[in-house]
């Protein structure tokens, strides 16, 4: 019984966790959203990041690598 209630609880409490962690997620990339879409600047591109394919994303961050190491040499 008291495995039984054991692993009843430590179920529950990774439920509940990840829940909480999937709720922080999507309140952080509102967040995001609202702050890209009210920067003049950026690439409005980002906003749709969750449709892409793990190909796409993996490209993206390549292209955004690459403008981060030569913005790093043309400033120093």
């Amino acid at each position: 019984i008291i495995n039984t209630s054991t692993t009843i609880v430590t179920f529950l409490m990774v439920f509940l966790i990840q829940n909480t962690q999937n709720r922080d997620n999507d309140i952080l990339h509102v967040k995001l959203d609202e702050l890209i879409r009210a920067t003049q600047s950026a690439q409005r591109s980002v906003l749709d990041l969750e449709a892409m394919d793990n190909k796409q994303l993996r490209a993206l961050r390549k292209e955004y690598r690459a403008l981060a190491e030569h913005r790093s040499k043309t400033e120093h």
